[in-house]
């Protein structure tokens, strides 16, 4: 049988849309199951076979790290190029389940049209599964209409009545029972009818899911009245029942997928916002979903459904090893933390500390800012304490305040003025303890992380804050010591630096702010001989974290720059990128608008910059022109006069020597007219000059 086994290839899968939410997490479920694995005790033996299936698919745009699991992938290919693609695979799997455009429904009904055209040259058995979605029965009503909590089952799938929206859904399906019914089970078509579908990251109910780990409102809204039942399935449940389908070959070609729950929509709004979010909701109008961009209008659709079924087929026929059998609400830690995980919103938690003036508090701000995290310094924890306790205690109306609470309240209060009153103003540490654990154990230190600003500053107080307190009574022998996972810091910063450099920062400070920060010459330097003796103690806050293995990093700051921009590279390296939602897309057009605002004022800065500059260096063009005109004047009014100067005792030399002779020769010259006048002038001058 194991040889049997051995030899038996891989099926070959289709799947549409593979880069989109639900076909996605199909395909993976898909890609991960073995050969012959369709039981718990198979799971359970840990032995991992053969890969059962070779899944290939369409996507929107190539992208092989998010698709690596498929064997191929396919992008807009032509009808023709995906009918060859289709007939080489076993299975042919099409998801319109979360998807109602028309597009893609005529592209599935093209799909079975044309495979069913081929059956005669099908070389071995094919099927079809076309994934729906239970929108096609959301107007459908049990036999008997009085009977308003009967389940329907898919034995009543020929009376469903599809919601308007989702008619072509529902001719597709009829389309698919229709030609699925091949000749000597040549090709066989299944419909798989999904409930709405969560897990793995969230898709339909992602933005409630979202609101509650961002605390975005004091109260998850819940639009409309949230009494309708929704039938519902996880994403890989709704992909163990596709892998029982393709191997099980079941009668049934009309199979509903939802799981057990019969929750409302308040229900699991509720189980969001207690779990990850404020713990309330608030029930708006239905209408308030499209004002606040929270739900286009045909998610709404979904949403709005109120139809409680029963899934006979999945649960007598189908071996499934369930993820979330009893639904979304009774599972909603696990789901919680498959949406954290998918999505790696995963909370960033840092400890800083340093001597005084070393520049904690910027560095702490900075690095929130960064990471979208909570900046926790203690002065300001207890004070906002204290303002939330008197406002439990004074709370008039005890609509949203329990009584209990109240009492306890006012127990903590009390508990907190007499710590103050004894200690002359500060509190016990045991009260500073319990305060700053109640912070860092609420939803937003959990969900986003925190940086604590300079605290603790002991190893004491750092065991006494971070301890776990459900394993401090057990046994004392074990080596490591056990901390609270969920609030001790993962990455542990020591900003270092010497004291002359520290006391001339102080220096330079301004008087208001020295007092502001306890920088004055009285206040630094006590506190500053106060961290040195800390750090050359027995036992430091920092030995602390190393005996957990949260070895601190130290970094050395040694110039004023007040951006800190070293000591940020260095943390943001250790630490690593943002794990967190980016803006929202109101902050993102936001922040696009006002970059794009910066930069047409800094085009407009350059552009009158360089008219500037060009106006100056025509101008002084000019200047240097009309000065090179007037100087060109002055040159040649200057070689003039030299000129004159230099030609007037040549004329005078002239004139009384060579002119009186030359004349009279010429005059002679002209009397006798020689042949050759310059010959006779040659000899008549030489003549005269002999004579002389």
């Amino acid at each position: 049988m194991g040889d049997i086994k051995q030899q038996t290839r891989p099926k070959r899968i289709f799947i549409s849309d593979v880069d989109k939410y639900s076909s996605k997490h199909i395909a993976k479920f898909l890609s991960t199951c073995v050969a012959g694995e369709t039981s718990e005790d198979d799971e359970a033996e840990g032995n991992r076979g053969e890969p059962a299936f070779q899944i290939v698919g369409t996507v929107s745009s190539p992208n092989d790290e998010e698709t690596a699991f498929l064997l191929e992938q396919y992008t807009s290919p032509t009808r023709d190029e995906l009918l060859e693609r289709l007939l080489e695979c076993d299975v042919v799997v099409y998801n319109i389940s979360e998807n109602a455009t028309q597009q893609l429904v005529e592209e599935a009904t093209w799909a079975i049209t044309a495979l069913h055209a081929e059956l005669e040259n099908f070389k071995s058995r094919k099927m079809f599964i076309l994934v729906s979605t239970v929108m096609t029965w959301a107007m459908s009503k049990p036999q008997n209409s009085e009977e308003t909590d009967v389940l329907l089952t898919e034995d009543e799938f020929r009376r469903r009545r599809p919601h308007p929206t989702f008619k072509n859904h529902n001719n597709l399906e009829k389309l698919v029972l229709k030609l699925g019914r091949g000749k000597k089970a040549k090709f066989t078509g299944y419909v798989v009818a999904s409930g709405l579908q969560y897990g793995k990251g969230e898709n339909l109910f992602h933005y409630f899911f979202k609101v509650s780990w961002l605390m975005q409102f004091p109260k998850v809204p819940v639009f409309g009245q949230g009494t309708n039942s929704i039938p519902m399935i996880h994403v890989y449940d709704l992909a163990g029942v596709i892998q029982n389908i393709t191997e099980l070959r079941p009668k049934s070609k009309y199979i509903l997928a939802v799981d057990d729950s019969k929750n409302t929509l308040e229900d699991i709004v509720k189980m969001i916002s207690d779990t990850l979010g404020p713990g309330k909701i608030d029930k708006v109008p239905e209408q308030e979903a499209i004002t606040m961009r929270a739900f286009k209008p045909e998610e709404l659709e979904y949403l709005s459904i109120n139809l409680q079924l029963d899934a006979l087929t999945i649960k007598d026929s189908f071996s499934l090893r369930w993820t979330s059998e009893s639904g979304m609400v009774e599972n909603m830690e696990s789901i919680v933390e498959e949406y954290k995980d998918t999505r790696q919103l995963l909370p960033i938690r840092i400890c800083l500390v340093g001597p005084p003036s070393v520049g904690k508090t910027t560095v702490s701000e900075k690095l929130c800012n960064h990471y979208q995290i909570h900046h926790i310094k203690i002065k300001e924890v207890i004070e906002e304490k204290i303002t939330q306790l008197k406002e439990i205690v004074n709370e008039g109306d005890l609509e949203y305040v329990s009584e209990e609470v109240a009492a306890a309240a006012h127990t903590q209060l009390d508990n907190i003025n007499k710590s103050m009153e004894m200690n002359t103003g500060r509190l016990a540490d045991h009260l500073v303890f319990d305060i700053l654990q109640e912070k860092l154990n609420s939803k937003p230190c959990r969900n986003q992380g925190f940086v604590l600003d300079g605290f603790p500053k002991t190893y004491e107080q750092a065991k006494m804050i971070f301890i776990d307190e459900d394993t401090e009574n057990q046994d004392t022998m074990v080596k490591t010591p056990v901390y609270n996972t969920k609030i001790t810091p993962e990455h542990v910063i020591a900003l270092e630096a010497s004291d002359d450099f520290l006391t001339k920062r102080v220096q330079g400070l301004p008087e208001r702010v020295a007092e502001k920060t306890r920088c004055t010459q009285d206040e630094f330097l006590p506190r500053l001989m106060r961290y040195r003796q800390l750090s050359t103690a027995e036992e430091t806050l920092l030995d602390y974290f190393d005996e957990l293995e949260i070895h601190p990093e130290q970094i050395e700051v040694n110039t004023d720059d007040p951006d800190y921009t070293d000591v940020m590279k260095k943390i943001t390296e250790m630490v690593g990128i943002p794990k967190n939602y980016g803006p929202s897309p109101e902050e993102q057009e936001e922040e696009d608008r006002e970059k794009e605002e910066e930069r047409k004022q800094k085009l407009a800065a350059d552009a009158a910059e360089k008219k500037r500059r060009n106006e100056a260096a025509l101008a002084e063009m000019a200047a240097q022109y009309e000065e090179w005109q007037k100087n060109l004047s002055e040159v040649k009014r200057q070689e003039h006069e030299l000129l004159e100067a230099h030609c007037l005792p040549l004329r005078n030399y002239l004139m009384k020597y060579v002119m009186p002779s030359l004349t009279e020769a010429m005059i002679e010259c002209s009397k006798i007219k020689p042949e050759d006048p310059v010959d006779f002038l040659a000899e008549h001058l030489q003549r005269s000059n002999q004579q002389e």
